[in-house]
């Protein structure tokens, strides 16, 4: 249900959600735009533009993987560039950015240019336990954060590791020592989510993320109406509407019995509590994807000796944090160890690019005698992985030209090249099957909406007036929907 649930789902509540009174909707970014196109076919920016239609209040929010943005390598800063400026005035309002390695060099072009299109820049703290991550650990990152001038910082527990007693040691660090807001971001996976979240707020916590109910706990986020329950007639009191959040509730419930994982792409095991992830480390979403890998290749005998290679290999290749794409390297690298009976007998190119640097520099040296079987003698590279990288903006190919129709289009090929060709084939053919039903006039109503829709969506992306479209005498044809919808945008 994260990712696949269709916008069609969202739009009947989202002004109900927009009711509440939350600092902000977390609803874009991270995997939710690959999967858009690869599996929903459906366009995420215009996805983006429909729940900020319904969604007028709440500040809009987005998951950005830093130079990784939405996908799953560094993208050059010409297209990190364009894309944070475009969804900016698609209606985000709210950039959440990390780095896997918490490498802020991956961060500082994102931060800058979230801050010069006037949104709010959250820097994260992608927290993991190990010898290298300690709380000075964590404030160094986050002062460097507080120097590139980020709003707030959130402490990003994606695989729900966070003890309270740590919370409250970070947090009342970071306040002291950084004095910016501090959002706590903590999955339920080991069951502890709760208590840390109290012991965050007893510390200053300004934020705490949430779900509602029906999509909440095991490796989601605790459930919003037990958290508001609970500080309720304390000092940390939300006062949000209860009565509300248990009606919105119910919405939810409904979708999910409706539509609960008809492909069966949910394993039980991923909505469990597992105290057992502070053995192992692996998030909700990595644990899911390694049952998927070891089904696919018949062995899901193996996962015990999966689960205990795991913290091997992250150990040995420096501790990186369990969060995308990482979490996929450390976990492929693992199947392969055990499944090949040879450990690192098989490596995958992006684990070599890891250890060349190519993702940014690890918390920790990585083992040299691992180094050295995976790249030889060759040296990892010292420099930001992006100054590598030549602008990608100009490449688009002229076979995809033609299906090109605003910059939205040219960042999803950047993005996703082979998943957006075809997305944009399907989208096409889709078009060219609705005006075949139309008639000449309906087709020429048709054109004349989706252009006006075009100049709204520049209208309001600009702070002036490039030009005024004369209006036109139709006489007696019938005006449709689309075509006043289109001009009541244009009016506000």
């Amino acid at each position: 249900m994260a990712t696949r649930m269709r916008t069609e789902s969202m739009i009947p509540i989202a002004e109900k959600v927009d009711e509440v009174g939350f600092f902000s909707l977390e609803v874009w970014g991270g995997a939710t735009f690959d999967v858009s196109i690869r599996y929903l076919n459906e366009d995420p920016w215009e996805r983006l533009r429909l729940l900020k239609k319904h969604v007028r209040n709440t500040p809009l929010q987005m998951l950005l993987r830093g130079q990784n943005l939405v996908g799953y390598r560094n993208y050059p800063d010409d297209v990190l560039v364009k894309f944070v400026e475009k969804a900016a005035a698609n209606g985000i309002e709210v950039f959440r950015i990390f780095d896997a390695l918490n490498d802020t060099r991956n961060l500082e072009t994102a931060i800058k240019t979230v801050k010069k299109v006037g949104a709010h820049a959250q820097g994260s703290l992608c927290y993991t336990i190990s010898p290298v991550h300690t709380t000075e650990y964590y404030l160094k990152v986050a002062q460097r954060l507080a120097e590139l001038d980020c709003d707030s910082i959130c402490v990003k527990d994606m695989a729900g590791m966070l003890m309270p007693q740590q919370a409250f040691e970070l947090v009342s660090a970071l306040k002291k020592e950084v004095g910016l807001p501090v959002h706590m971001h903590c999955h339920s996976t080991c069951g502890t989510a709760m208590m840390t979240y109290l012991r965050a707020c007893q510390a200053g916590a300004d934020i705490l993320d949430t779900a509602f109910s029906p999509f909440a706990s095991g490796t989601s986020q605790p459930p919003v109406e037990s958290v508001v329950a609970g500080l309720r007639g304390t000092e940390y009191d939300t006062k949000l509407d209860m009565e509300l959040l248990v009606e919105i509730a119910k919405y939810f419930r409904g979708l999910r019995e409706k539509y609960y994982d008809p492909l069966h792409l949910i394993n039980p095991l991923a909505e469990r509590v597992d105290p057992s992830i502070l053995t192992h480390q692996i998030p909700g979403g990595m644990f899911s994807n390694l049952i998927s890998q070891l089904k696919e290749q018949n062995a899901f005998d193996k996962l015990e000796a999966v689960l205990k290679e795991v913290p091997k290999v992250r150990r040995e290749l420096g501790y990186p944090p369990l969060v995308t794409p990482t979490s996929q390297l450390v976990g492929t690298q693992a199947v392969f160890n055990v499944l090949s009976g040879e450990r690192y007998k098989i490596v995958p190119k992006e684990v070599k690019d890891y250890v060349r640097g190519f993702y940014g520099k690890p918390p920790a040296p990585i083992n040299e005698e691992i180094r050295k079987m995976i790249i030889g003698d060759e040296k990892p590279i010292q420099c930001r992985p992006a100054d590598l990288l030549e602008p990608e903006l100009n490449k688009i190919p002229e076979e995809i030209q033609p299906y090109i129709g605003s910059d939205e289009d040219t960042l999803t090929y950047a993005l996703f090249p082979q998943v957006a060709a075809e997305f944009f084939k399907k989208r096409e053919a889709r078009r060219k099957e609705k005006a075949a039903a139309l008639t000449p006039e309906e087709q020429e109503l048709e054109e004349v909406a989706a252009l006006s829709a075009a100049v709204a969506a520049f209208l309001k992306s600009t702070r002036e007036v490039k030009a005024v479209i004369p209006t036109r005498n139709l006489g007696a044809t019938k005006i449709t929907p689309w075509v006043l919808a289109a001009r009541q945008e244009l009016a506000r």
